[in-house]
């Protein structure tokens, strides 16, 4: 699915934007407002890309511009730091094919997660007060977060151990593998679409802090 343009969905609220691609979980930024966010989302494409390629699936970074196909009002979620919206977008129907490789690239976004914490110190840099989770928590965090979107997808684990955090995956994957309508998951809120990007994106968002906070 190479294509030089990224179908976008811009989630708003009074203090924080996100930009999110709708075709590729994970990718997500925000910023202060618009323009802060759809420039933070472009100049991550390059650390993105690590995650399709993981996945064995096609991702064109270069001259990869924005295609904003919906611009939706965000709420506390989104004002908080996380993208909380679901987009009609997210309501599309999925075939095999399109479930897989969604399934394929959250996947790829926990591998990516779990090898730049495994490479990482435990004691992580710390922010300009003192503040910052360290390796071991933000690994804690991540697995928690992932229990709770289980849940999401009408799951419900324990991770509180390594073996326990890997079967809770798998499950979730088996969800999002799984044709759609679009409709919500086992009568919830969140659609497999949502999900996949919400999951991935929480991953990398991690990932990515825990790479910027390792000293050099």
């Amino acid at each position: 699915m190479a294509d030089a343009r990224l179908r976008a969905l811009v989630e708003s609220s009074p203090k924080k934007v996100f930009v999110v691609a709708l075709d590729w979980p994970g990718l997500a930024r925000s910023g202060k407002d618009e323009g802060l966010a759809a420039e933070a989302v472009l100049g991550y494409l390059e650390r993105y890309a690590v995650v399709p390629a993981e996945a064995g699936i096609q991702f064109t970074a270069d001259g990869m511009m924005l295609d904003v196909a919906e611009r939706r009002e965000g709420g506390g979620g989104t004002e908080f730091g996380v993208p909380s919206v679901i987009a009609d977008a997210d309501r599309a129907p999925t075939d095999a094919t399109e479930a897989e490789r969604l399934a394929s690239l959250v996947e790829a976004a926990w591998t990516v997660f779990d090898r730049v914490a495994e490479a990482a110190p435990e004691s992580l840099r710390k922010g300009p007060r003192g503040g910052g989770r360290d390796r071991t928590r933000v690994v804690e965090h991540v697995d928690g977060a992932d229990a709770a979107y289980a849940r999401e997808l009408g799951l419900r684990h324990a991770p509180d151990d390594r073996a326990a955090v890997l079967a809770m995956r798998a499950a979730m994957l088996e969800v999002l593998r799984q044709t759609s309508d679009g409709s919500p998951v086992d009568g919830r809120r969140w659609t497999r679409r949502y999900g996949a990007r919400r999951i991935a994106w929480h991953a990398l968002d991690h990932a990515w802090e825990i790479e910027d906070r390792t000293e050099p």
